[in-house]
């Protein structure tokens, strides 16, 4: 009896010690982009935490307390010139937790989320500030405007094209994983986001497993005026290192790289499947056809870069970037004379490690949530003038 109580109390005073013996998640390191709306802080952590986030003001401060979190770097490498926040500070906090500080230069809107370990990197939060004087405000109707001078405020429409589909399987993995099965799922949750975003409406070029020839989507984005295009991919490329997302754009000339060149070649001749004639132009010989087509593009190839510009940067930290830039090739897909338009590879599920990460539904959720972060940034500086944000936009100066 003697041996075993002495036991039970060695067992107790181990369980009550435990919590204190076990290492804390450390803060490791912090990394800062920035571009002209927004600026991205990343912590990068040892394992998951909890935490949470407020603001105060005079002066304007945003506070961040993780729980069981100690910091092992430090943020005097950050470049924090021309960005929202002045200085960081951090210090302890409670038991075991720590408090970091930002002071701001004016007031901001927090977007945070934590991310997974993937492609080589650890645990990590993420916070993303966009300016609150550029950020869309709640609508503030001046009183003298009355219903008979109410804006139209009609939807922006976004057209998301998963690539491939039905007797298309496009790109097969290594263990079997098919390509027209992720970037469907990966555009169904896109378009679930934007549904839910007040000033957006969203039309799916296909919500089920079946073939679109490539013309008829560019055809199904001008039936329903759409303000932009986006077709989504998890392409095979020719070296199976090759890793990460890209963004691709409609080039007038030739394509920007060797892989842009392969990834048209192989998209275009996904329509010889299904298509009869890759230009809707009947009444017109396919050379003129073609050539009417890419005399109306120069803008609108302007405003699909500065798209996709936008999209690459919202993916950064998300997953790696096979091409920091937006890359340019005859893509048939984004042939559209008057829609904005831009493919997406979301990775390439020829390569071994993002394969594995674009079947699960965390990663196909945090790409869908990159997509919808670079369109909503676009289309808050650059909003069609008869939309809904726009007309936030101009009842927002006027309360100025």
């Amino acid at each position: 009896m003697h041996r075993r109580h002495l036991l039970n109390l060695l067992l107790a005073s181990t369980a009550l010690a435990f919590p204190f013996t076990v290492s804390a998640t450390q803060i490791r390191n912090a990394r800062l982009w920035r571009s002209d709306d927004k600026v991205r802080l990343v912590f990068d952590l040892s394992g998951p935490v909890r935490y949470k986030t407020f603001s105060l003001s005079a002066p304007e401060r945003l506070i961040i307390d993780l729980s069981g979190a100690s910091l092992s770097g430090d943020f005097s490498q950050l470049t924090l010139a021309d960005t929202a926040i002045r200085s960081i500070r951090s210090g302890h906090f409670g038991q075991g937790d720590t408090r970091i500080v930002l002071d701001l230069n004016h007031p901001v809107l927090l977007n945070s989320f934590l991310l997974a370990p993937q492609d080589g990197q650890g645990h990590r939060l993420v916070l993303d500030l966009v300016s609150a004087k550029q950020a869309s405000s709640p609508v503030m109707v001046p009183r003298e405007t009355t219903s008979n001078q109410a804006h139209p405020k009609r939807d922006i429409i976004v057209v998301v094209d998963p690539g491939h589909g039905g007797k298309d399987p496009g790109a097969v993995g290594a263990k079997g994983e098919r390509e027209k099965d992720v970037v469907l799922s990966i555009a169904q949750l896109l378009a679930k986001r934007l549904k839910k975003e007040k000033g957006f409406d969203v039309k799916l070029v296909r919500n089920d497993d079946f073939f679109v020839p490539l013309r008829k989507r560019v055809d199904i984005a001008r039936q329903h005026k759409a303000d932009m295009f986006i077709s989504v991919h998890a392409d095979a490329a020719p070296r199976l290192t090759a890793s990460g997302a890209s963004v691709y754009c409609l080039s007038e000339g030739g394509a920007t790289s060797a892989t842009a060149r392969f990834m048209a070649q192989r998209e275009n001749g996904a329509d010889l499947l299904g298509a009869t004639s890759l230009l809707n132009l009947k009444d017109k010989d396919p050379m003129l056809a073609g050539v009417i087509l890419d005399m109306s593009m120069n803008a609108t190839i302007a405003a699909s870069l500065q798209l996709g510009s936008t999209v690459l940067g919202s993916l950064a930290g998300i997953t790696t970037l096979h091409q920091k830039r937006v890359e340019q090739a005859g893509f048939a897909v984004l042939k559209s004379p008057d829609v904005p338009s831009i493919l997406v590879e979301t990775g390439f599920i020829s390569n071994a490690r993002d394969s594995q990460r674009l079947v699960t539904t965390r990663h196909q959720q945090a790409v869908a949530d990159g997509l919808f972060e670079g369109l909503q940034r676009y289309f808050q500086k650059n909003p069609p003038v008869d939309s809904y944000i726009a007309w936030q936009q101009e009842h927002q100066k006027a309360q100025v």
